[in-house]
């Protein structure tokens, strides 16, 4: 009979959760009878999983050194633990590399929760399920397909995950700390920042790129002309419309010329070297395909290069290479193609891979480039007969150390000339160390939206920090591209808080978003919206708003559990209480301390520079205080707290009642802040409660909100603020 592990649900966690900081996939399992089958008890679990999956002598799990899962696996662990790492290593193995997981018995026997990082979450998924069927197989001694699982799941990185380019961006911006919000599923358009300090990037492209300005670089012509006038050295040429008036542009140019479209992109459609009227038709041919008009310019000799300039200045550059193969009299084109060129490693089918493959018949400049020389793919080369097979788009070598502050200074005016913040520019000299015009070279396209790769990972030198660059154009030093957030959790009036809060920002001035119960709301107005949103959807709609400068965000315990926070972090963190969980069960949350570990969620996310609003009448609530990364304000209805004297001698700030006011005590000072016999607070108290009024007062003190008008915006908000 088959072992069987059932997993009886699947979630994605897309932010700040129970278990990390990051967005994960909780799955719960159901073991069976592997409860009873700890991996020490089943002969040869441990030698076909090292053998299948050799890269778990890498995994530290809780030993802390390496081999410290398999030193587990050996003395004997659990099924679910087992899945987690074999999910982390299959990851790692499809290029989405995951060093979190962990898994958790629950107070039902057999079952487990097992938490990952999740990436992506399509890729994590298949992850958990492929891991299942691995370690099924392993226990019951099947033979399981480890190569097609992970062929399967890099494929899914392919469709799913950010491309190479737009991953350097965001990792680079994560390194800085500065929040990311992906806008388009399996696309690379992505949100840096939030709300009014938002930036948008869509690969290399960022929302300081000029539509005109990539219009210009699109029509090389066009581009070629504005370059010359400002004094850019450029290949003399000009537009042609037919094979005839082509041949006519290079006799008048002088052979020979190079033939391409004038919207060419990624080198596809150009000829380089053409000397013949016969290659020029074939080139004419091939460059019409690519849908644009023709063009034809003097060819440049020399090595291409392509030289990054982002913000007005060059960061990186890289040069090409011509691809080659060797006859030996024996195998044809296609065969010695597929042995010495496409058998590099730095080439693949995936936009990882800095180099492309090369399939005939489908590369049609390599076509030309064979028929050029008398070949065909299944011509044998005689021995020793070199055979060009491609001349551009190979840039493989890093060459950013070597280039000449000429060149630097040209390509940055390139750029500037065409308008683009972030352009690539392919320029041919022959020596990139020497100045431009002693040696007859020329920037030959400006193009938009560069790729990154040839930069990231080139086949020789060493890697750009091209990400940094683009994301320092961005966000200055210092600048993270965050607004003021205020998160609320707990379970007691916590929409209530957060109406107020927001509409003590409003009263500030500021453009703000709140999301509360589903519903949102801008500048205390609400917003209309197509269905129920969750909380994490409802927020992260705030956060998208370009016009929001400060957003309050509720989060129940249930949407913690749920989806996570919808931020990665916030200035002020409120929670409420911290009661004996209800409701729960699915999520097998029973007792208070597991609440205290959901709920601590919203503490941890507080900023350095943020504080902790917290409840001191809940004894768990006040004891998160010692999570907080920042500062913490404690509330209470009670002036004589015992926690009230040691918080304030600290330096803390502390939230009450007193001789008919709301009051805040630090240091030796107690100043008055709302009046509690005030018609327009009394309201308020009656309709929220006592509780949700010092929460949110100490909330606004938190943002610095003067008093005057904290008082101010309590003693109308019963009146004004819309659905307390």
């Amino acid at each position: 009979m088959s072992t069987t592990i059932e997993i009886l649900r699947l979630r994605h966690l897309r932010g700040p959760n129970l278990w990390t900081y990051r967005a994960a996939l909780e799955a719960v399992l159901d073991i069976g009878a592997l409860e009873d089958r700890p991996s020490n008890t089943i002969e040869g679990l441990y030698e076909r999983l090292t053998a299948w999956l050799p890269g778990l002598i890498e995994h530290h799990c809780g030993v802390g050194e390496r081999g410290g899962f398999l030193q587990r696996l050996r003395e004997g662990t659990w099924a679910g633990h087992i899945m987690e790492h074999i999910a982390i290593e299959l990851l790692n193995l499809a290029g989405l590399p995951t060093g979190f997981g962990q898994t958790r018995s629950t107070d039902q026997r057999g079952v487990y929760k097992l938490v990952i990082r999740a990436r992506q979450w399509e890729v994590a998924r298949q992850a958990v399920l492929d891991a299942r069927d691995l370690l099924c197989a392993a226990i019951d001694g099947r033979a399981y397909d480890v190569a097609a699982a992970v062929k399967q799941l890099k494929a899914l990185v392919d469709r799913w995950a950010l491309g190479p380019s737009t991953a350097a961006i965001v990792d680079a911006a994560t390194a800085r700390r500065i929040p990311h919000i992906r806008l388009i599923e399996g696309g690379n358009l992505v949100q840096l920042g939030y709300g009014a300090q938002l930036k948008r990037i869509w690969t290399a492209e960022t929302d300081r790129t000029s539509a005109i300005a990539e219009g210009i670089s699109r029509d090389k012509d066009l581009t070629k002309r504005l370059l010359a006038e400002c004094g850019v050295p450029v290949p003399e040429g000009r537009v042609v419309s037919s094979v005839d008036d082509a041949w006519d542009a290079a006799q008048d140019i002088g052979l020979p010329v190079v033939v391409k479209p004038t919207d060419a992109n990624h080198a596809r459609g150009v000829s380089l070297d053409v000397r013949t009227r016969e290659e020029l038709a074939a080139a004419y041919e091939l460059a019409e395909r690519e849908g644009s008009e023709v063009m034809v310019e003097r060819y440049i000799p020399g090595t291409e290069h392509r030289v990054l300039v982002v913000g007005g200045r060059m960061v990186a550059a890289s040069r090409g290479e011509c691809a080659w193969i060797t006859g030996d009299g024996v195998h044809t084109v296609r065969q010695l193609i597929e042995r010495d060129i496409n058998s590099d490693p730095r080439r693949g089918e995936e936009e990882e891979y800095p180099l492309d493959t090369i399939r005939l018949p489908e590369n049609r400049d390599v076509m030309l480039e064979l028929r050029r020389q008398g070949l065909e793919p299944d011509s044998v080369p005689a021995a020793g007969q070199r055979v060009l097979v491609q001349r551009t788009g190979l840039l493989t070598d890093d060459v950013t150390d070597l280039v000449h502050p000429d060149i630097a200074e040209l390509t940055a005016l390139a750029a500037r000339v065409v308008g683009l913040d972030i352009a690539g520019i392919d320029l041919v000299v022959q020596d990139i160390s020497r100045p431009m015009a002693e040696q007859g070279g020329a920037i030959v396209e400006v193009n938009a939206g560069p790729g990154l790769l040839p930069h990231l990972k080139p086949a020789n030198g060493k890697p750009r920090p091209v990400g940094e660059a683009i994301v320092a154009h961005l966000f200055p030093p210092g600048v993270a591209g965050r607004i003021p957030i205020v998160g609320v959790s707990g379970t007691r009036a916590t929409a209530a808080v957060a109406r107020l809060i927001g509409w003590l920002l409003h009263r500030a001035n500021l453009a703000t978003g709140v999301a509360c119960e589903g519903r949102l709301y801008l500048n205390m107005q609400p917003v209309p919206t197509a269905g129920a949103p969750s909380a994490w959807e409802a927020g992260q709609r705030v956060l998208m708003n370009r016009c929001v400068q400060a957003a309050v965000i509720e989060s129940s315990p249930r949407s913690i559990l749920d989806e996570g926070l919808a931020y990665d972090r916030c200035l002020i963190g409120v929670v409420t209480d911290v009661p004996v969980p209800q409701g729960l069960h699915d999520h097998y949350i029973t007792t208070q301390e597991q609440m205290r570990k959901v709920l601590r969620t919203q503490v941890d996310v507080v900023l350095p520079e943020g504080c902790a609003v917290l409840n001191a009448d809940c004894e768990v609530c006040a004891g998160l205080a010692e999570l907080s990364d920042g500062a913490v304000l404690l509330y209470s209805e009670r002036p004589d707290h015992l926690l009230r004297a040691e918080h304030v001698a600290q330096g803390g700030r502390f939230v009450t009642v007193e001789d008919g006011h709301v009051v805040v005590a630090q240091g030796g000072n107690v100043q008055p802040l709302v009046p509690l016999q005030h018609a327009g607070v009394q309201a308020l108290v009656q309709r929220v409660g006592l509780p949700a009024l010092l929460a949110a007062t100490g909330a606004a003190l938190a943002l610095e909100l003067s008093p005057e008008l904290i008082r101010a915006g309590l003693e109308v908000a019963a009146a004004e603020v819309p659905d307390l």
